[in-house]
């Protein structure tokens, strides 16, 4: 099998830019202090930190960092704290790929894999807990849900345009891909099942009893402690299963998607020590933190006041912020042919959102008494369901063109207008 069809699909992080064995795959810039001395000398720890911070031109937005802190103890106007948050989110994400990518060169294969899992999808993970200690529980859902649409449809679908505008078709590794469809469909249907669940237990009171028992069924805490036991259970044994596919891709079966050792080996330049790297996800993760806590806590005021839905922040303008470093990465390894790197990010990324993030989400949520389900509303199941539906169909052949990323950005677009008039749910 040629390296080129093995990369692996568990890499969700943007940055990751990986390989033919699986490991991120490094840009060629240079970095000071590094090398200075013949080229068996790495990076300094100064000179680490630097690259860190100058390496993209992304980074001149982390300004917006200490104004959007600044905004929120000054007491600014609830929109001034939402968008310079919201801006600062923005470097951090690509902050955050940048240390995860240098921190698991040095680990190895199946250290690193786990690394990339942990961090790779920091941002959503970050903001949901926020969300989720804020008792703000359909922020958690629909940026969940926005992620893993907005990797699945916007990213993919952008990147199969990006590669179609340069080659009329593009082939990628076919059993992987099919593999990593059949993961997140997994993911989707544990979504519709609550959904069956509740809508089951509302047609049935609804013909039993009429009006005056849907009215009751609305106040009814069975239901809710019915979802309760099938979105925690549930939760448990997806959590298993993503364990078992992270050791099932990085351990027992690495040989499917490891490529031979000298390829691609010169691009594995090391940036950054690995103490400088675990340092830099270390505060990233912490400033990350404070910005996306204000963030969150300026929503429903925004939303309120500029009559803007928040189903279509938590949908749309959430993922887009935090994935945007992987967005950009994504549609230029597509253009430059490199398409199973672009569907590792965008499939990847939401088979660690569905299957992982989710379900360890719930379980927090169990722990600190916040009652967050795998019930999502009938809406945002049916979109959902329709996009992995879509992608699933357009991945089994292994090829693709820039007519299917139009088709895949069409339904996001769709999607976004629906969000937008989407009336708030209780």
């Amino acid at each position: 099998m040629p390296p080129s069809e093995r990369t692996p699909l568990v890499g969700g992080n943007g940055n990751n830019r990986q390989s033919g064995d699986g490991l991120p795959m490094h840009r060629p810039e240079s970095y000071p202090n590094a090398r200075q001395h013949g080229d068996h000398h790495g990076p300094s720890f100064v000179g680490s930190l630097w690259w860190l911070v100058s390496c993209s031109w992304l980074n001149v937005l982390l300004v917006f960092v200490p104004l959007g802190i600044a905004a929120e103890f000054l007491h600014w106007p609830a929109v001034w704290i939402f968008v310079l948050n919201f801006m600062a989110i923005i470097p951090l994400a690509k902050l955050l790929g940048d240390a995860t990518e240098q921190a698991s060169l040095k680990l190895g294969q199946t250290l690193g894999g786990l690394l990339n899992a942990t961090f790779g999808n920091a941002v959503e993970l970050i903001v949901g807990i926020v969300a989720l200690v804020q008792g703000q529980l359909r922020i958690v859902q629909t940026s969940l849900i926005g992620s893993i649409l907005s990797n699945i449809l916007l990213v993919l679908g952008m990147s199969f345009v990006a590669g179609g505008l340069f080659r009329a078709e593009n082939s990628f590794q076919q059993t992987a891909a099919q593999a990593s469809g059949s993961i997140m469909t997994l993911g989707c249907i544990t979504i519709a099942i609550p959904a069956a669940y509740q809508m089951s237990q509302k047609m049935s009171q609804m013909f039993d009893g009429g009006e005056a028992a849907l009215a009751a069924y609305r106040d009814s805490k069975d239901t809710e402690a019915g979802l309760l036991f099938i979105s925690r259970g549930t939760s448990l044994i997806l959590v298993a299963i993503y364990i078992l596919y992270l050791f099932f891709q990085l351990k027992t079966h690495a040989f499917l998607y490891e490529a031979d050792e000298e390829d691609d080996e010169e691009e594995e330049e090391l940036k950054m020590t690995p103490y400088a790297a675990m340092l830099g996800l270390a505060v990233v993760t912490v400033v990350t933190g404070f910005n996306a806590d204000y963030l969150v806590s300026a929503i429903d005021e925004v939303a309120n006041d500029y009559k803007i839905p928040k189903a279509f922040i938590g949908v749309i303008l959430l993922p887009i912020v935090g994935n945007m470093a992987e967005h950009l990465t994504s549609v230029w390894m597509a253009a430059k042919g490199k398409m199973e790197i672009s569907i590792g990010i965008a499939v990847g990324s939401s088979i660690q959102i569905s299957v992982g993030m989710i379900p360890i989400l719930v379980l927090v949520g169990w722990a600190i008494g916040q009652p967050l389900t795998l019930f999502f509303q009938s809406f945002e199941t049916v979109v959902l369901v329709a996009a992995v539906l879509l992608v699933n169909t357009l991945i089994q052949d292994g090829k693709s063109n820039y007519m299917e990323g139009a088709m895949l950005c069409s339904l996001y677009l769709v999607a976004a207008l629906s969000f937008w008039v989407e009336p708030e749910q209780s």
